[in-house]
């Protein structure tokens, strides 16, 4: 199948199910916040690397984690009564997608978050779509997440730990807020060791999107 070359007239996507195996559907475009939302209502996400052309994804099978499944070990609920971290929600998104880049940058991991995508989810986040949650030790932030919410659907982006278990925490407070707020589904995008611990699990495309069809049509509350 051929990959899509984006209208810079329009934001309309090609339908997901014609990306190609490997999950890449479309090329070009912007990122501004209109096509950002009309992305992930499609089920689709930017994903590339720098000086690199804009590469839109929607992969199959699509690793989801529905809020009221997730994962606690006993260690973990350990740590959560201890209350060992203080976890806050958008007190500090910027930091939060700038040391995510970092901390893959320092690792020689390799980053799609550069300066274009990080000022395109902070313009997200000051319109209320893109959110955070903090993870803070002795006053210092050492873990978090941050995502979009659009309907009950929460698009999980990326997260970063310097101290051990901190985004892991964040995460479960994240699911416990939205399985309270009903949520539907936190949509993780791609599979992971890690993430399929803590309970997530893969679905075919065409599942994910009958979810997301539905799920976009509901309210989004606000979780702050």
């Amino acid at each position: 199948m051929p990959v899509y070359i984006l209208s810079e007239e329009n934001n309309l996507f090609p339908d997901p199910k014609l990306a190609e195996p490997d999950g890449l559907l479309a090329i070009g475009g912007d990122l501004s916040t209109q096509r950002l939302v009309a992305a992930y209502k499609s089920g689709i996400f930017p994903w590339f690397s720098l000086n690199d052309p804009i590469l839109w994804w929607s992969p199959d099978p699509r690793l989801v984690l529905f809020p009221n499944e997730i994962k606690i070990s006993k260690s973990t609920k350990k740590i959560l009564k201890k209350q060992v971290f203080n976890i806050t929600v958008n007190t500090a998104f910027k930091q939060v997608i700038t040391k995510c880049s970092k901390t893959r940058t320092d690792k020689n991991l390799g980053t799609w978050l550069n300066k274009q995508m990080i000022d395109a989810y902070c313009k997200l986040h000051n319109k209320g779509i893109a959110h955070s949650v903090e993870a803070w030790y002795e006053n210092e932030l050492v873990g978090g997440l941050y995502g979009i919410a659009l309907g009950k659907s929460f698009f999980g982006e990326s997260m970063f730990s310097t101290k051990s278990n901190a985004s892991k925490i964040a995460l479960i407070y994240l699911s416990n807020i939205l399985s309270k707020l009903s949520f539907d589904m936190i949509d993780c995008q791609v599979t992971s060791d890690h993430l399929l611990l803590l309970g997530a699990r893969e679905i075919k495309r065409d599942n994910f999107l009958k979810i997301l069809k539905k799920s976009i049509k509901k309210p989004t509350e606000l979780f702050m």
